[in-house]
């Protein structure tokens, strides 16, 4: 053999192997929260519901997604068409679990393709059998509330409208608490002084009796309940965002960027922010379940959505009216159960993931 050759074999033999590339504290995060196999399902499944309840329109509806009748497509989801249109006496909207109206789209080369559970949210079937409320059946799965609405739409619906409500208040909140918390961090001094003064005295006016007040005052909205529920629920976070800016302003890099002349604004966003949203990111899911308690408990009590609207707490309070129709607490109950443990699991994930005492696992 080559000398050559065998000296370069020599050489690659004893040669220390490459380092693997480093990750960044991200991926670093993402991984340990990828082991943590009951946070990470729970995030999928978390994901999967919302994604499903955004689709909500697609699953569960009275009206179907296409028709064909007399050689003509028509798409009810998307246009209202008269009961005339598909040989009804009026000219009213078609009612599309009418009998009548459904064996006049089974007749002859007609056919209709519906949702998989063919009741809206706020639909009456008018030809049902049984009395409202009634049990869960072939027709309405988990059964219906005590107005004859099916209750697989209203909880389908109503997890949608606690889920969105949750995400913009968790947004607000988390936007004015970390402006506020970043601002006493920073500055500190007679500014830190004012601000934790403010807060003493915001924090302790009374929040349920304001919302009462309001209510009666104002017609109920969700735009009023989410503005009046962001201006309290900043004040937990931003403790946690000034005792980091505290923290995070008296290291070197901040006094660096001081030295090279780097404004305020620029050291707050591009320095000392982006290290100090680790309390923000973690308080995320627990956030999120306390947007959802505190819009379930504000309808049991009749100050949330306006009527109408699907609620989980207005089926929670039929529920307690009406005893004997126990498909309606549990149900609600458990749909309740399963989104709250789902973003408990998430954010206990989450916190281990971003703990710097694990960083190096």
């Amino acid at each position: 053999m080559d000398t050559t050759a065998i000296h370069n074999a020599a050489v690659a033999a004893t040669a220390p192997a490459a380092a693997p590339a480093s990750l960044s504290p991200s991926r670093r995060a993402w991984l340990r929260f990828k082991r943590n196999r009951l946070g990470y399902w729970s995030l999928i499944a978390f994901c999967a519901l919302v994604l499903l309840s955004l689709c909500a329109e697609l699953v569960s509806s009275e009206r179907p997604l296409v028709v064909r009748y007399e050689g003509q497509t028509y798409f009810p989801m998307l246009k209202d068409y008269p009961e005339t249109t598909f040989g009804g006496d009026f000219a009213t909207p078609t009612d599309y679990l009418d009998p009548f109206i459904q064996e006049r789209l089974r007749e002859g080369s007609n056919w209709a393709l519906y949702t998989v559970n063919r009741y809206g949210p706020n639909t009456l079937n008018y030809f049902a059998q049984a009395p409202n409320p009634s049990a869960p059946s072939a027709a309405n799965w988990l059964g219906t509330d005590d107005r004859g609405r099916d209750l697989l739409a209203q909880l389908l619906y109503g997890f949608r409208v606690s889920v969105l409500f949750a995400l913009a208040l968790t947004f607000t909140g988390v936007l004015l608490g970390v402006v506020a918390g970043a601002i006493q961090g920073f500055f500190g001094g007679k500014t830190d002084l004012a601000f934790q003064r403010f807060i003493e005295i915001w924090g302790s006016m009374p929040e349920l009796y304001l919302l009462i007040i309001f209510s009666a005052v104002f017609a109920p909205s969700i735009s009023l309940l989410l503005i009046l529920l962001s201006l309290f629920g900043w004040m937990g976070l931003s403790d946690y965002v000034r005792a980091e800016f505290l923290r995070n302003r008296q290291l070197d890099y901040v006094k660096a960027a001081r030295a090279l002349g780097v404004g305020n604004a620029q050291i707050i966003w591009r320095h000392i922010l982006p290290n100090s949203l680790t309390p923000v990111v973690t308080f995320l899911p627990f956030r999120m379940s306390a947007a959802i308690l505190a819009l379930t408990s504000l309808d049991f009590l009749g100050l949330g959505v306006p009527p109408g609207t699907p609620s989980l707490g207005e089926l929670l309070s039929q529920g307690k009216n009406n005893i004997d129709a126990w498909w309606i607490s549990l149900s609600t109950f458990a749909v309740l159960v399963v989104t709250l443990l789902l973003l408990t699991f998430m954010g206990d994930a989450l916190r281990d993931a971003l703990d710097p005492r694990k960083a190096s696992q």
